[in-house]
């Protein structure tokens, strides 16, 4: 038996990400975003809603942060989801994170997080479900504590969470339990 729930944005899991932007006074600000992704090898695709302080940034400075927050900032990355910096100016800062500026680009890295992607904004694409911006990827960083031995980022040790919109629940990730374009090798031979 099954129940229809209409039209809702019900899949499961959708990421956790974090934008790093500088305001117009060069503060930092952070916003939490679930509704975006990897589009293209060099290319990301966040889809946001044209109020936030954070789109004001990107159209100002063409450039962002995008990181993987771990669980252990739980807590401080809802919160940066929570607050407007339209409303809370310093909510980085009552955050209790810390950030240093990009080397390659014109936006903050917040140390906390373990995988930061450094990127510039390529295009804003205006369309009638909302705005989505694209950027390409000029770098990754990652924390020496999320490797592996052999130098590799090692997804387990991110500590990453994930979003659930049919709860609004968090959930760890983590656990490998496949190796990917491996685990059904097995059913190509007939």
């Amino acid at each position: 038996m099954t129940k229809d729930f209409g039209v809702k944005p019900y899949l499961f899991p959708m990421p956790t990400y974090m934008i790093g932007t500088y305001n117009e006074d060069d503060s930092v600000d952070v916003m939490m975003m679930a509704w975006g992704g990897i589009c293209a090898p060099d290319m990301v695709a966040l889809n946001l809603e044209e109020d936030h302080k954070t789109v004001a940034n990107l159209k100002k400075r063409g450039a962002f942060t995008l990181s993987v927050p771990g669980a252990d900032t739980l807590a401080r990355s809802d919160f940066l989801g929570i607050a407007s910096a339209n409303k809370m100016a310093d909510k980085f800062r009552r955050s209790g994170l810390h950030a240093v500026k990009s080397r390659r680009v014109d936006a903050p890295i917040v140390t906390e997080y373990p995988l930061t992607l450094e990127c510039e904004v390529v295009k804003f694409e205006d369309e009638p479900y909302g705005l989505r911006v694209l950027g390409r990827i000029i770098n990754v960083i990652a924390d020496e504590k999320v490797l592996d031995e052999k130098g590799k980022i090692d997804a387990g040790k991110l500590g990453a969470f994930s979003f659930d919109q049919m709860q609004n629940g968090y959930y760890a990730t983590g656990e490998k339990i496949g190796k990917a374009w491996n685990a059904g090798a097995g059913l190509m031979k007939e």
